[in-house]
């Protein structure tokens, strides 16, 4: 009878509901909080500033979003979901989209190859190599601001260096507009991203390549691969990861893009270099109608979020 009461004892306790438990693991937890008051006293001055610039600010922009709010006038009417339609049909805004497809098609591809190129380079041991690796990443660390206004000098029709050369050598017979032309804005302003961005893919694609194991290229080169034949079937398979990383940050970057718009053609000519972000920046702050710039960034948002899960889902 004992040996019943304590195995029925123990099937009782097999069978516990699941709520006590839950209770007592919650007034555990809060007994280690209160032990640990004094993190979340530190932890608590960035969760504020996070909660009122970033998620209190988020909130209100989706508010925004339902209203025509314009900044000068006092009566901001509830539209619904009036604005959204408006963003899809919108012509000038379908333009920005374009643009920025193109310079996002330009400036990524092309950071990534010359990052790997240089990479590449400066993983063989040759001499001076810390001093290359910082020569090359200085663009990187460079104020964006500062290196807009340079490459806007750069490229001046008048006494531009870039222009200056050009002639010297014969290449061209007069100075180009390399800003005014709308042929040749947006390739201008791809051209100083590369020059910017490439710092960035080559660090990351260096400790990739020193990830990899040097067995798997002793191998290769004993059953006599060749150095492309390694570079094709054992350095761009490892590098896979790394270049996935660098692609979905290049793209939400350069979706992104403003400050060299902004500094170097103003969105012009003609629109040719007006991206979304720059477009949104004259919905608010030219034409003052932050309800529908709202939706607008929350329309960048949604194509940022689908561009990053189909990159994904292809890598996987």
């Amino acid at each position: 009878m004992a040996i019943t009461g304590v195995m029925s004892g123990r099937r009782a306790g097999q069978t516990e509901p699941v709520g006590p438990k839950r209770k007592r693991g919650l007034r555990i937890t809060a007994r280690r909080a209160r032990r640990e008051w004094s993190a979340y006293l530190f932890l608590a001055p960035g969760l504020i500033v996070f909660s009122v610039f970033t998620v209190a600010a988020l909130l209100f922009a989706f508010y925004l979003t339902f209203h025509e709010w314009n900044a000068i006038q006092p009566y901001k009417p509830y539209v619904g979901l009036d604005n959204y339609p408006q963003m899809i049909h919108d012509k000038d805004f379908r333009q920005s989209i374009i643009n920025t497809v193109y310079f996002t098609g330009g400036s990524v591809p092309l950071g990534m190859a010359v990052g790997l190129s240089v990479a590449l380079l400066l993983n063989l041991p040759i001499r001076f190599r810390g001093m290359f690796r910082t020569l090359y990443y200085l663009p990187v660390v460079t104020p964006l601001v500062a290196a807009s206004i340079l490459w806007k000098w750069l490229y001046n029709g008048d006494f531009g260096l870039f222009n200056y050369y050009l002639l010297k050598v014969h290449l061209v017979d007069q100075p180009l507009l390399w800003l005014s032309d709308q042929n040749l804005a947006m390739p201008a302003v791809i051209l100083m991203t590369v020059w910017m961005s490439s710092g960035f893919s080559m660090v990351v694609y260096l400790a990739g390549l020193q990830s990899i194991p040097d067995e798997l290229y002793e191998a290769a080169k004993i059953d006599g691969a060749g150095p492309f034949q390694r570079l094709r079937f054992i350095t761009m398979p490892m590098l896979r990861p790394t270049t996935l990383f660098l692609l979905v940050i290049g793209i939400i970057g350069s979706f992104q893009v403003f400050t060299q718009i902004f500094i170097m053609t103003n969105g012009g000519p003609v629109d040719k270099t007006t991206t979304m972000v720059f477009f949104i920046y004259q919905a608010a702050f030219k034409f003052y109608e932050f309800g529908y710039a709202s939706t607008l960034a929350f329309g960048l948002f949604a194509m940022l979020f689908v561009v990053t899960l189909v990159q994904l889902c292809l890598y996987r």
